[in-house]
């Protein structure tokens, strides 16, 4: 039977993507993301020493907050994920028995999806969300022709190539979870630019969707 843990009803369903963050910078990224109303952060496995980091983050962030790894390929990542307390699970890819170990961890499942067949087999799989990308590529009218095929309680994101400048453009396809990469972070920014990009993003999804 498949185990499937939900996407959890976020007041703003944005996601951080902290790639190459440090462990030293950790804390104080958390708290100005968390200041700025984000509740989802994600710190990807080919950053330095991740797992160190993901540990400081689930202590720095509030209980409610869904703090995990991105960039997860191998079930020794889901194990060492859930060690540090994780309890998201992005991948770029569809591996079946990676979302199942995650699932089975109690994680929120996020894998990446390019194609109708990628998309059902990973809701099959008990993704919890599916993360299309690059959405930079498919484009908001691609993920709507996807979105067609797809059962209509499977929570969609948008990765890649995404910035509060096109909230608006991927709600009209129905999208209202986004992970925020480059946009948001980059390796070695101070956290005054971090707290301002946040807040941007956070006004902008409120904007778009509503407080």
């Amino acid at each position: 039977m498949t185990n499937t843990i939900p996407w959890p009803s976020l007041k703003r369903s944005l996601v951080a993507i902290l790639r190459g963050l440090k462990p030293e910078e950790t804390a104080e990224a958390v708290q100005a993301l968390v200041d700025a109303g984000f509740e989802a952060i994600e710190i990807p496995l080919n950053s330095p020493e991740p797992f160190t980091s993901i540990k400081i983050a689930v202590d720095a962030a509030p209980a409610g907050c869904l703090i995990g790894a991105g960039t997860v390929l191998e079930l020794a990542d889901v194990e060492r994920l859930a060690e540090a307390g994780g309890r998201l699970m992005v991948s770029p890819n569809v591996d079946p028995a990676v979302i199942r170990a995650a699932s089975d961890c109690q994680m929120v499942t996020m894998p990446g999806v390019f194609t109708p067949t990628e998309a059902l087999s990973a809701v099959k799989a008990g993704a919890s969300g599916l993360k299309f990308f690059p959405a930079s590529i498919l484009g908001p009218s691609g993920i709507t022709a996807i979105r067609a095929v797809l059962p209509a309680h499977v929570e969609i994101g948008a990765v890649g190539g995404v910035s509060h400048e096109n909230y608006e453009s991927y709600r009209e396809a129905g999208i209202r979870t986004f992970g925020l990469g480059s946009s948001l972070y980059k390796p070695g920014m101070d956290t005054a630019e971090i707290a301002r990009r946040a807040r941007l993003s956070v006004e902008t999804y409120d904007a778009v969707f509503g407080a």
